[in-house]
């Protein structure tokens, strides 16, 4: 047993049957050489392990009519990045206990094949990785994509030896986190080639194959070119080009290479030499053409292909093969298993074919050693290796779980943002306001409504006016929510009422200072920023109201809320001299409250950390440059590092405070129950220091807070819920918490809203997707 195989097995002796297996690629009837692979590897792990069910998730191909079969169980959405969380969805629910992704860039949508990142992220089962291709010079983008898709995956396959070495040497990947494991082959018998060939038309004649989906890298005018040369000596040579055009190049280029070489053969005076098969042809046929094959040529122009399904499956039936040498070539026709000629070069072509063709020994020779070297590659061999990796990959997981995945983003991380989607949202609204909590994603009456809620939901939803798509829904239901707080304020109190029954009953008299405080920021939002008259009016009589009792606030958090508010109100009315008066009231109080309580190793206002903690610094920052003092703005810059650092995981994640217990200075802190609300506070806190200062930092900080929604976090699982539009309620120590209630939803889609506008204002212009790789 070799090492590679010593390490695969590792694990096997005591590891649980693997009993659900989903492949993610391509599949037949697509044609490409992914949907190949990935139906070939399926199908022989099927027929090998009978007792395990293999299912297929291929991304949408237009050119597919007919219809996949019945292993293929859900079609990614190719350039919808919805659909790829909920792929993810789809599998963490139907209990898979392995993914295994065929990755090459051109088959994902996205910059680069970028949307495969998030179906990723939104995975909480092992992935075993294999690589079709491996650059050794990518583009930025390619090199992020490929090195968060290492991030995310629990083990990784290559195909040669030289993908291996990049791997290692370019992105510094562990030796021990790697498989290479020859692309399978069929087990064809080694016969002769005239045994098939009068099937084919072409008894009597000696063959060149080149097969594979046509596109200009593939260099055949090259063997056409050099056919004159052979013909003078040999005229019974045949040369077949088996193969449709590439589907993408069909549909940018149509048939125009495949016309070029037909032209050729022509201007040569080749064309009774040269045979055009324009079709994608079975397994079956396949190898029928194969075997009927004297020397099999691959004249590719690209030295980096890593892998060529083609030229495995030729020195799989034992065939004396001419190459041009790209990588795999190299390797596997080292020894003497085939022959190399320089790439472009028609002349060299020609010379070593003759020198075969004459030379009846050495031919024979090439095809024994090819035949001998590829029976470990068969398709049994190579579904036996892909099954020790998965079991390796599981566990390894189950001994050693992964607390979170990687928090690199790509530069153009707003293509990547889920879209926005109201439905739970609407779902959890009534003709009163909307409701407070949820069981699973469904409205629990009996916990009624809350003024904190209907706050938070009405300025989400005057943050959506500008929405074209959302406007008109966004306004229905924000009219829903202000007439909620307009009936919870209590004139006898000057307070507003915060909890109401489903049977719109009171259940109190006056709410915290903290529901208090989110009303007048929902109200101060309305009127600075909704372009209706009668909201904003409706809102302001409200504001004017509520504001006298702020005054009185010694919650920090309600000061806070209640500056929000303010500030967005003195947006429209600057000059409202009272307004102003209790900003100043109320911003005075927070920072007497930081001087007396932070010192150089706890940069905070209080002596413990408890919830909305980032609202504290973020009410400053907004302070601060609105009434021109460097103070209020260094105090909120301060402590919001503070705040970034103590709530920032070993790995490098976002790690709010949990509220099951909280975290008193000098205690051990509370690292569960986290919720959505923190990663809001903390996200919308950040943007707005990234606006004031322009540190990139801020916006990092931004971008992982929100991650924490999409499955960056201890548990490695999303909280967002692609098929609902409903935000999970949290994380505890060993479970997220299923519920989608009022609170997580509105934190999730305000996270959404505000950082979409800031990718937007930083990547204005969206780049162009990049095309699937060729070859």
């Amino acid at each position: 047993m070799s090492p590679t195989d010593v390490r695969l097995a590792q694990f096997n002796h005591t590891a649980a049957p693997i009993k659900r297996v989903a492949f993610v690629g391509n599949y037949l009837p697509a044609q490409c050489g992914i949907a190949t692979f990935t139906t070939d590897i399926t199908e022989a792990m099927a027929s090998l392990y009978p007792d395990t069910t293999f299912i297929v998730l291929p991304t949408s191909d237009p050119d597919v009519t007919g219809g996949y079969p019945e292993r293929v169980r859900y079609i990614i959405e190719r350039e919808n990045i919805d659909s790829y969380h909920q792929a993810a969805y789809f599998l963490n629910m139907n209990h898979v206990d392995l993914v295994c992704l065929q990755h090459e860039y051109g088959i994902f949508g996205g910059s680069s094949g970028s949307h495969i990142l998030s179906f990723l992220q939104a995975l909480h089962i092992p992935v075993v990785t294999t690589f079709h291709t491996v650059l050794v010079e990518p583009t930025k983008t390619q090199e992020s994509v490929l090195q968060e898709i290492i991030n995310l995956s629990d083990r990784l396959v290559v195909m040669t030896r030289r993908s291996m070495e990049i791997l290692q040497d370019r992105y510094k990947v562990r030796r021990q986190k790697a498989d290479l494991i020859p692309h399978g082959i069929p087990d064809v018998p080694f016969i002769d080639p005239n045994f098939y060939k009068d099937q084919l038309g072409v008894e009597g004649k000696y063959v060149l194959l080149t097969f594979g989906l046509l596109s200009a890298n593939k260099g055949i005018e090259y063997v056409i070119q050099a056919l004159p040369k052979i013909i003078d000596k040999h005229p019974d040579v045949v040369y077949i080009v088996l193969g449709a055009t590439h589907p993408n190049v069909l549909r940018t280029e149509g048939e125009s290479y495949r016309e070029s070489l037909v032209k050729l053969a022509e201007d040569l005076g080749v064309q009774e030499h040269v045979i055009f098969h324009n079709r994608f042809v079975s397994l079956d046929k396949l190898i029928e053409y194969i075997s009927a094959t004297d020397i099999y040529v691959t004249p590719y122009l690209n030295v980096e292909q890593s892998v060529s399904g083609t030229l495995s499956y030729t020195v799989g039936a034992g065939k004396a093969v001419i190459s041009t040498p790209y990588w795999h070539a190299e390797e596997l026709l080292a020894e003497g298993r085939g022959l190399l000629v320089p790439f472009r070069d028609s002349e060299a072509i020609a010379d070593q074919a003759l020198y075969l063709l004459e030379n009846d020994v050495k031919r024979h020779t090439l095809r024994k050693r090819a035949y001998l070297k590829s029976r470990e590659m068969v398709w049994e061999e190579a579904a036996r290796k892909y099954m020790a990796s998965f079991t390796n990959a599981r566990e390894v997981r189950r001994v050693h779980p992964q607390p979170a995945k990687s928090t690199t983003r790509l530069k153009d991380s707003a293509l990547d943002l889920p879209t926005l989607n109201l439905d739970h949202l609407q779902r959890m609204t009534d003709d009163t306001g909307i409701l407070q909590h949820a069981i699973y994603g469904i409205p629990r009456f009996d916990h009624g409504y809350a003024t904190d809620d209907n706050a938070r939901a009405l300025i989400a939803t005057i943050l959506l006016e500008d929405s074209k798509e959302h406007m008109v829904q966004a306004r229905e239901l924000a009219s829903r929510y202000l007439a909620y707080l307009w009936h919870a304020f209590y004139r006898k109190t000057g307070r507003f009422r915060n909890v109401m029954s489903y049977d719109r009953k009171w259940l109190d008299d006056a709410g915290s200072e903290d529901s208090h405080g989110r009303a007048l920021w929902a109200l101060g939002t309305v009127i600075g920023r909704s372009r209706l008259r009668g909201l904003r009016d409706m809102a302001d009589q409200l504001f004017q109201r509520a504001l006298p009792a702020a005054r009185r606030f010694r919650s920090p958090r309600a000061c806070a809320f209640a500056l929000r508010g303010i500030s967005e109100y003195l947006k429209r009315v600057s000059g409202d001299i009272r307004a102003a008066k209790v900003r100043e009231i109320l911003v005075t109080f927070l920072v007497e409250l930081y001087e007396k309580k932070h010192d150089s190793d706890w940069l905070w206002f209080e002596h413990y950390l408890t919830y909305s903690n980032a609202k504290l610094p973020h009410s400053l920052l907004i302070c601060g440059p609105a009434q021109s003092n460097d103070k209020y703005t260094q105090i909120g810059l301060d402590s919001l590092e503070w705040l970034t650092q103590v709530q920032t995981s070993e790995q490098g994640y976002f790690l709010p405070i949990g509220n099951a217990g909280f975290y008193h200075r000098g205690e051990q802190r509370a690292r569960f129950d986290q919720q959505p609300i923190e990663a809001y506070a903390t996200l919308s806190a950040c943007i707005e220091a990234y606006d004031i200062t322009g540190d990139e930092k801020w916006h990092k900080e931004a971008q992982k807070a929100f991650d924490w929604f999409l499955g960056y976090n201890d548990l490695s699982l999303s909280l967002y819920d692609p098929l609902t539009g409903g935000c999970r309620d949290g994380l505890h120590p060993d479970r997220i918490n299923q519920n989608q209630g009022a609170e997580s939803t509105v934190a999730f889609l305000m996270s959404l809203m505000e950082l979409s506008s800031m990718e937007k204002t930083l990547h204005p212009t969206k780049p162009e997707l990049a095309k699937e790789e060729l070859g």
